[in-house]
């Protein structure tokens, strides 16, 4: 039976921050925990987004594509969805959007998934470029990204909104990834307008994560709590 009062999350965005890039979960494995998510693949290739218990890639060229199970992740949260509310929206932006659903759904100090079903006047997004060994870091890697841009497009939304507490651990705050209906745009979320979705808001008491403790790289890295949190505002915003 499907748990789905959890978000599990393999890895933490710190890891990502000196250049811990290396894949340590097959996304068949992800996909036992949930059917639902966000994350970025070996390499940090791409964007990946996770829904209906398909895995999508969107490629820094653009191109959207289905992720085989043997492929491997270093950063992921999934969750089995079974939303808590379902709410209509319409000519509502990002900003205005974020502030309403923290309210409305008293997310300040709570875990929740996000997703957005409809057709949206404009959307943003980007793509961080597949890095090769030996890594940079985060926001090395990240200084120059790929944007993509559509208008009148009809997709969904799916992510996480987290307390601020846990930053570093995940982004506190928004974390959202894109992919449109026909494949052709998807990204890490810079920006959107929604004309007509329905939003769907599921929140969670349990936030569990999973570490690679079989990586030596993980193992030996001394993170710095300062700049893990200075590095992800500079790359996730």
């Amino acid at each position: 039976m499907a748990v789905t009062d959890t978000i599990f999350q393999h890895g933490t965005l710190g890891l990502l921050v000196p250049g811990l890039f290396d894949g340590t979960i097959t996304a068949g494995e992800l996909l036992q925990h949930g059917d639902t998510g966000i994350g970025t693949l070996n390499g940090l290739d791409g964007e990946v987004i996770i829904v209906d218990g398909h895995a999508y890639q969107a490629r820094q060229d653009g191109q959207i594509r289905e992720i085989a199970a043997d492929e491997t992740l270093p950063f992921a949260s999934v969750h089995f969805e079974k939303p808590d509310v379902s709410d209509q929206l319409t000519a509502l932006n990002q900003a205005d959007f974020e502030q309403q659903v923290i309210s409305d759904y008293r997310l300040t100090n709570v875990f929740a998934a996000i997703r957005i079903d409809g057709t949206f006047k404009h959307i943003k997004t980007r793509v961080a470029p597949r890095q090769e060994q030996p890594y940079k870091t985060l926001v090395a890697a990240t200084a120059e990204q790929p944007e993509f841009t559509g208008a009148d497009v009809e997709g969904t939304i799916v992510g996480y909104y987290a307390p601020h507490l846990f930053q570093g651990a995940t982004v506190g705050g928004f974390h959202l990834h894109f992919l449109s209906k026909d494949h052709q745009l998807g990204g890490h979320l810079l920006d959107f307008e929604i004309a007509k979705a329905t939003l769907k808001v599921q929140h969670f008491a349990d936030f569990h994560v999973h570490l690679p403790i079989d990586n030596e790289a993980y193992l030996r890295e001394q993170f710095d709590n300062e700049v893990i949190d200075k590095a992800i505002n500079k790359a996730e915003r």
